[in-house]
């Protein structure tokens, strides 16, 4: 299993490569920002009609569609606010630095405009045959679109389609499905020991009673939930920002600078520069938003209204919402409270041995494990704990791909040796494929517990207020998890219904639940990993989705500036 783990994960590391290629975050934001210009900035437009829509001023109770205007945001709001605004803002800063965040904001405003573009064209080509279970999505864009502009073209619309759906099944199953279930886990068990396994369980069952119910009873369910979790999780960060109300601004200054500059090393952060910035910050706003992955499309092709560009604009603000606020007051918790850049939980009292095992492959002798430093001890509330993942900082003579810096990580777990001691078991350095010259050099003696995604941001509330943040993490983690899942769900359930009819509904759904289970089997080990499979998720959905929206944008745009001239002629005397 271990074997299969690190093949997996190195055949996925280059894939990643291709998907993530620099030109292709370019091009998003780029396709974001022509949008923008195209629409007249459509992001005044999600502020100001966009409220006045899910208010109910436009509301049509004979208009085709199962949800409200409000449902459907709720269910696609229920996909993207979740676990990436808590544990994806946290990777971004602990790989890419304050920086990242900055990127996140340009993500986040560029993505208003894709969202509203995508979300109109799946609008104009929904299917309404049977108005309480509407059907709609790029699959259907790219099908009945093609066909309409040639019957030749049928085949090529239709062979779109199903790419977009077999890119949709790995985001659902990957982001949407496994980052949420394997997050809500590793904050579980940190906070409570309760295992993986078990955290497992319980979230299969509870997302296999909702998502029986359809798109009703997620519309219903997400209509409660994302409120709820949204005022709760809000709260809490506000109380952080007004403890450390006074390092706002130098927060924000060192976000701006950190973006066009590079980030130097403290605490546990390696460093990184602008370069990694930009990149972490991308990658995780586009994760956290879904801005053209095409995804929202589907929830929101469920509304009731017979006028597409209206929901389209709906549809804007869920980027606003997502990135803009909850995203940034995450970041600011996560800055504000130094758990980006936060001391050693303990320091060594000599450097351990450093044994060359193979060519170019180092290891370090195992290492009795001191206490925790009191402080830390107040914080965390507990000393270390078998399995607990830990590191030091070193130099390995080479240069991160992932921060661009030569101080990096030498990772470990803690473990029970003899006379119940704990003892520090180091992951091995450099390999055949990247050998080392010498042993790795140390940075220093001080050990880190390695909090991992939004175990990081529970932390970051727990310097502020100890215990604040395993309560309200975990019970934030469940919330934003589950909301996601049960949203993920549909839109997987879509795809399977495009591609094999409604009869693929139930086993996709078995699947869909099991996957939830290998997820929390312990076979995600760290945020690199993590990270690998969430990206081809999100990565795949772009390469097929943005052609599809760009193909069909004259048609989008036209719809929405009649929309628009009509609205303006109702308001004249």
């Amino acid at each position: 299993m271990e074997t299969l783990r690190i093949v997996f994960n190195d055949w996925l590391t280059p894939v990643n490569a291709v998907l993530w290629h620099d030109s292709v975050l370019y091009i998003v934001l780029a396709v974001g920002l022509l949008f923008t210009v195209w629409s007249g900035f459509c992001q005044y437009h999600a502020l100001t009609h966009g409220v006045k829509i899910i208010r109910g001023d436009y509301d049509k109770p004979g208009a085709p569609g199962a949800i409200s205007h409000f449902q459907a945001l709720s269910a696609a709001l229920s996909a993207t606010v979740g676990l990436g605004n808590i544990g994806g803002v946290a990777v971004a800063i602990a790989l890419g630095g304050p920086g990242a965040v900055f990127w996140m904001w340009i993500v986040g405003l560029a993505g208003m405009a894709l969202k509203t573009v995508e979300v109109t064209l799946s609008m104009l080509y929904r299917r309404v045959d049977n108005p309480d279970e509407p059907s709609g999505g790029p699959m259907w864009v790219a099908d009945d679109g093609l066909a309409q502009r040639s019957d030749k073209l049928r085949p090529v619309g239709r062979g779109l389609g199903v790419l977009f759906c077999i890119t949709l099944l790995i985001s659902t199953i990957t982001g949407g499905n496994m980052f949420q279930a394997w997050n809500v886990g590793i904050v579980t068990e940190e906070s409570f020991g309760v295992p993986q396994q078990v955290v497992g369980v319980v979230l299969a069952v509870l997302v296999g009673l909702v998502i029986l119910g359809g798109i009703k009873r997620i519309g219903a369910v997400a209509g409660k939930l994302v409120p709820a979790m949204c005022i709760l999780y809000l709260a809490a960060a506000l109380y952080v920002l007004a403890v450390h109300v006074g390092e706002i601004p130098e927060m924000l200054r060192l976000i701006v600078a950190s973006a066009f500059s590079p980030a130097e090393a403290t605490g546990a952060f390696v460093g990184g520069t602008s370069g990694a910035a930009f990149v972490w910050g991308m990658k995780r706003a586009l994760f956290s938003s879904e801005a053209g992955q095409g995804t929202s499309p589907i929830a929101h092709c469920a509304a009731k209204t017979d006028e597409p560009v209206r929901e389209g604009v709906v549809a804007g603000l869920e980027p606003f919402i997502d990135t803009i606020v909850v995203c940034t007051l995450t970041s600011l918790v996560v800055l504000a409270s130094g758990a980006w850049c936060r001391e050693g939980e303990t320091t060594l009292a000599a450097p351990p041995a450093a044994v060359e095992i193979e060519p170019g492959c180092w290891d370090l002798s195992d290492t009795p494990l001191p206490e925790k430093h009191p402080a830390a001890l107040a914080i965390a509330g507990s000393d270390w704990r078998e399995h607990d993942a830990v590191f030091m900082l070193a130099r390995y003579g080479s240069i991160d791909p992932a921060t661009g810096g030569d101080l990096q990580r030498v990772t470990g777990t803690v473990a029970l040796g003899a006379g119940d001691r704990l003892y520090v078991n180091w992951d091995p350095v450099g390999s055949a494929a990247a050998p080392l010259a010498s042993a790795p050099a140390l940075a220093g003696l001080d050990v880190y517990k390695d909090y991992v995604g939004a175990a990081l941001t529970s932390h970051a509330f727990d310097r502020v207020a100890p215990g604040l943040g395993k309560w309200l993490v975990a019970l934030a983690s469940w919330l934003f998890a589950v909301s996601t899942m049960i949203s993920y769900a549909y839109y997987g359930e879509q795809g399977m219904v495009y591609m094999a009819g409604r009869r693929s509904i139930v086993p996709y759904k078995i699947v869909y639940c099991l996957s939830i289970l290998l997820a929390c089997a312990g076979w995600i080990r760290s945020e690199t990993e993590l990270d690998n499979i969430t990206s081809v998720g999100t990565g795949v959905m772009l390469w097929v989705n943005i052609p599809i929206t760009l193909l069909f944008a004259g048609v989008t745009m036209r719809a929405y500036r009649d929309y628009f001239a009509r609205v303006r002629a109702a308001r004249r005397p």
